[in-house]
């Protein structure tokens, strides 16, 4: 396997190699399929002729694709070599978005979300290995927060842009499109990342799940990360009922939400730099509880929940890079298994935000206490991360975490 060599005293930081490039676009075109939908349920709900709620199953049948493929397809996948296990994955990924575009009904648009979603836990758990086996190892967190860009970078514009063109030219325009994507991303990974072996047999891979550390590390990304979709779940409500702005405003918002994921990716090398996994953890961890407590004080002053909104998305994909990577460490001589579980955790996260914050809104204590909500889920993140250190303290530290004994 080709990997970038590290650098000498006297030599310049060398660059990521332009093979994550091919990581990145298909992280953009998998959160553009995840998010776009979200927009144009009213739209798809007329299209196949069911209710918006029913509808709105499209998103829960993704999300149950991510759960059940993250582990499964991972396992299948341990006997191929990782850089065509990735390019079968976004072929899957490909059929399922273009079934998505000639759907007849909604019986089969909610079966082809769920098939375009079983490659999405697997890709980006085998593509966090690959990238941190593609850098060099001072650069390994970077390498994989720039694949992780590609999500955060969708958010800002392919979510916007994949909605008006749903709104402009019909809802199956914009599965075409990230069709496209698809299969620009399968070109990029054939041409770009170079041959590999395959990875520790599955065997292997199982035997790490029975560290109690591996599921702590696991747990921790669910509350740690859960906290933010306690805000995000009800962004829209957040911003009009609470902060006074019009519908109009909210995908305005939702790229600021996304600009703030963007700019915490490009975080993680500064802020990991020195320093161990667990300690950007806690300290990332405590500025996100902080944040969310803001909203629960100020959601509705419109500049301060603009803000803060920003200010959330750049904590959690600050933090997110590193809480995949202390799960890494933990089966570090077979570490692709373990990384797509935690996609799963991280969508775990995502369902559990905005169902503990649904239930204190329906006891009537108004959207701005999903701030309260997610602060608490945040706080027993927190207090597993203390838990983790004194079981005992990570042997790696950043320039080691990601996956660098993966080979």
């Amino acid at each position: 396997m080709s990997t970038a060599s590290a650098p000498t005293a006297d030599a310049a930081t060398p660059r990521l190699p332009i093979a994550i490039l091919a990581l990145a676009i298909g992280a953009f075109a998998i959160g553009a399929t995840e998010f776009t939908i979200i927009g144009l349920l009213p739209q798809v709900a007329d299209g196949v002729d069911v209710s918006i709620p029913r509808a709105g199953l499209l998103v829960s049948g993704y999300a149950l694709g991510v759960l059940i493929g993250a582990p499964l397809m991972t396992a299948a996948g341990t006997r191929f070599a990782r850089h065509r296990l990735l390019l079968g994955l976004m072929a899957v990924f490909t059929v399922g978005n273009l079934l998505s575009a000639i759907a007849p009904n909604y019986e089969l648009l909610l079966a082809s979300r769920v098939l375009s979603a079983l490659p999405h836990g697997a890709f980006f758990g085998v593509g966090a290995v690959v990238a941190g086996n593609l850098a060099a190892p001072e650069q390994r967190n970077k390498a994989v927060a720039t694949m992780f860009t590609g999500l955060a970078v969708s958010n800002v514009v392919g979510v916007p842009l994949g909605t008006l063109l749903g709104q402009h030219l019909g809802w199956r325009s914009s599965f075409w499109a990230i069709a496209v994507l698809g299969v620009i991303s399968m070109v990029a990974i054939w041409r770009l990342i170079p041959p590999m072996t395959a990875g520790p047999s599955l065997r292997n891979e199982l035997a790490a799940f029975r560290r109690p550390r591996v599921w702590l590390a696991l747990s921790l990304i669910v509350f740690g990360f859960g906290g933010t979709f306690a805000i995000v779940g009800y962004i829209t409500p957040l911003m009009t009922d609470e902060a006074g702005l019009s519908k109009a405003a909210v995908l305005p918002v939702l790229s600021v939400l996304g600009l703030g994921m963007v700019v915490g990716t490009r975080l993680v090398d500064v802020v990991t730099r020195g320093r161990t996994l667990l300690g950007v953890i806690v300290t990332w961890l405590s500025l996100m509880i902080v944040v969310l407590l803001l909203f629960a004080a100020f959601a509705s002053i419109a500049v301060v929940a603009i803000v803060l909104v920003f200010l959330l998305g750049v904590v959690a994909f600050t933090v997110a890079t590193p809480m995949q990577a202390l799960t890494m460490d933990e089966a570090h001589e077979a570490p692709t298994l373990v990384s797509a579980a935690a996609q799963g955790a991280f969508n775990l996260g995502n369902a559990l935000g905005p169902a503990a914050g649904g239930i204190t809104i329906g006891a009537g204590l108004g959207y701005a206490s999903v701030g309260w909500v997610g602060a608490i889920i945040v706080v027993v993140g927190l207090g597993l991360a203390v838990v983790f250190a004194r079981l005992g303290r990570t042997e790696a530290g950043v320039g080691g975490s990601v996956a660098a004994r993966a080979e």
